[in-house]
């Protein structure tokens, strides 16, 4: 790694001009990460030409390498490299900041008003429809995921693996990467590395190693000294300590997007912690969809739902406010932290080949995840009741068909089709799901 590529924050941009170019890239974080980065794309380099294009898809590659949502990361960078840590503090906090608003506000209405007719037709046609959306993460990720044999075993050992046997989602993750990890190396003594990989960079002395050290440091106090406090002063079995300790290791095994780690926040969310039941965590989905920001922001829905119902000795919608804070704070903390300590050596990072490798590899091991997601929300939403046939070290959650929603399957088929067959982006899917919903349930 030579000095020159070492990336030092450039301050030549008015911070003013800056602030408000993010609270634009805020106001238009809809649609998903892929649409979020295209929003990112045309401000910072098409509109304010901050940064080229070689150094937008660069810094990309190697947000794309983290866990988190890679589109807040981006903005976290680039933020960072026009201002430093206060850019970035502010580019990535705009971008979290309205969506987090939006589903406090929902997540209050959504306890106090859930029950009326109305919010129950919006939220059963919303959840066949969400299924139509996970499907189509599933395919635009199988495009670029699944192109040789051992992509799609990945993906195929991740399914059964969380779906038969119940693995754990961070160790399907650990998994995947040091299997990818251990075959790029084997390419590469193979000599495909010479045909496939930039020739790796020789780190430099020079390089910043104690401002990434100390930023390490900081970083990593802001992030786990508030889990330490609620441990020490309200006990490991409080739900806010529990929720804490959960979402942190949550946000570092989110590698993928959202709908690969949500099946395994919503087993344990559900099974585990009894925070919310499986048809809430589809309204959560619905919400966030609907909402700006990452859609990871769907946990804040959780967190909030699981200290509402267990307060301790507080109201619940101050628990439950509370609770947003603790999940978006464990949720997103990291997020600065691999940003402010790894930003300075993102191009030799971003030229790792067995980290290329090991990404590589978890990506095709996150479609068979987010299938398994796709099966657990399909059983949760199109039945009233599921069971469990047990043989040997086999747990398969299977559904009694007797107990199939005609009104729900109807919605979701017809989503299906919308989505793929018409191209039907999401704000036209949940704009179907929610009419066909209150349709549906008005029908006499």
């Amino acid at each position: 790694m030579t000095s020159a590529s070492v990336q030092l924050p450039s301050r030549a941009v008015p911070f003013g001009q800056a602030w408000r170019a993010w609270a634009r890239v805020a106001a238009q974080s809809f649609g998903g990460p892929a649409g979020q980065i295209a929003v990112i794309h045309r401000i910072a380099v098409e509109e304010k030409r901050w940064l080229d294009e070689r150094t937008f898809l660069r810094a990309l590659g190697y947000c794309m390498l983290l866990p988190g949502p890679e589109a807040q990361q981006l903005a976290t960078y680039i933020g960072w490299k026009l201002h430093g840590v206060r850019g970035g503090l502010v580019a990535g906090g705009l971008f979290v900041l309205p969506g987090f608003l939006a589903i406090l506000a929902l997540s209050v209405v959504y306890v106090v008003f859930g029950s009326t007719p109305m919010l129950g037709a919006v939220f059963y046609g919303l959840k066949p429809a969400v299924l139509a959306i996970v499907l189509q993460a599933v395919a635009r990720l199988r495009k670029r995921a699944l192109g040789d044999p051992l992509s799609i075993t990945l993906a195929a050992g991740a399914l059964v693996a969380m779906f038969a046997f119940g693995v754990p989602f961070p160790l399907v993750v650990l998994t995947a990467a040091m299997i990818g990890a251990w075959a790029g190396q084997a390419s590469r003594g193979r000599g495909a590395e010479a045909e496939l990989h930039t020739p790796e960079a020789a780190p430099d002395k020079r390089a910043p190693v104690w401002h990434a050290l100390r930023a390490a440091a900081a970083w990593l106090a802001i992030w786990l000294l508030p889990v330490a406090g609620l441990l020490v002063f309200l006990t490991p079995h409080h739900v806010f300590s529990r929720e804490a300790v959960f979402f942190s290791k949550t946000a570092v095994v989110t590698f993928g997007g959202a709908y690969a780690v949500l099946a395994y926040v919503a087993q344990q969310a559900v099974e585990v912690y009894h925070w919310l039941a499986p048809a809430e965590m589809l309204d959560g989905l619905g919400l966030a969809e609907t909402t700006p920001g990452p859609l990871i922001q769907v946990v804040q829905f959780v967190g909030f739902l699981g200290a509402y119902r267990n307060p301790g000795g507080l109201d619940p919608l101050v628990a439950g406010i509370f609770g947003s804070v603790v999940t978006t704070w464990m949720t997103f903390a990291p997020c600065f932290l691999f940003i402010f300590a790894g930003a300075p050596f993102l191009e030799v990072l971003s030229q790792r080949s067995w980290l290329q490798a090991a990404l590589a590899a978890i990506t095709a091991a996150v479609v068979g995840v987010i299938l398994n997601l796709a099966v657990w929300f399909s059983l949760h939403t199109l039945f009233a009741e599921t069971r469990t046939a047990v043989a040997g070290p086999v747990h398969l959650n299977l559904p009694v068909w007797s107990t199939l929603d005609i009104g729900s399957a109807l919605i979701a088929t017809t989503a299906v089709v919308l989505a793929f067959r018409y191209r039907a982006g999401i704000f036209t899917l949940l704009g179907f799901g929610t009419g066909a919903g209150i349709l549906l349930s008005s029908w006499p």
